[in-house]
């Protein structure tokens, strides 16, 4: 959960993938699904947590990692 926003285990999947670099279609093969899937979540991720692109959404659960860490 981030903030009031409620993310499932599954976009919070998604996101790591993305933050790791991988493209659509290789986060649909890694969570089992297809990429139009992956495409979906990623719109609704976008949309729930006010980011307009893959980048911005790595960095801020980047940002986020560090923060937990300690770093």
């Amino acid at each position: 959960m981030y903030g009031s926003r409620t993310i499932t285990a599954r976009e919070q999947r998604v996101i790591e993938l993305v933050a790791q670099g991988l493209k659509n279609s290789d986060i649909a093969t890694i969570v089992g699904t297809t990429e139009k899937v992956v495409k979906n979540y990623l719109h609704l991720i976008y949309h729930r947590l006010g980011f307009g692109n893959r980048l911005e959404l790595a960095l801020w659960y980047t940002a986020r990692r560090i923060e937990r860490s300690g770093r």
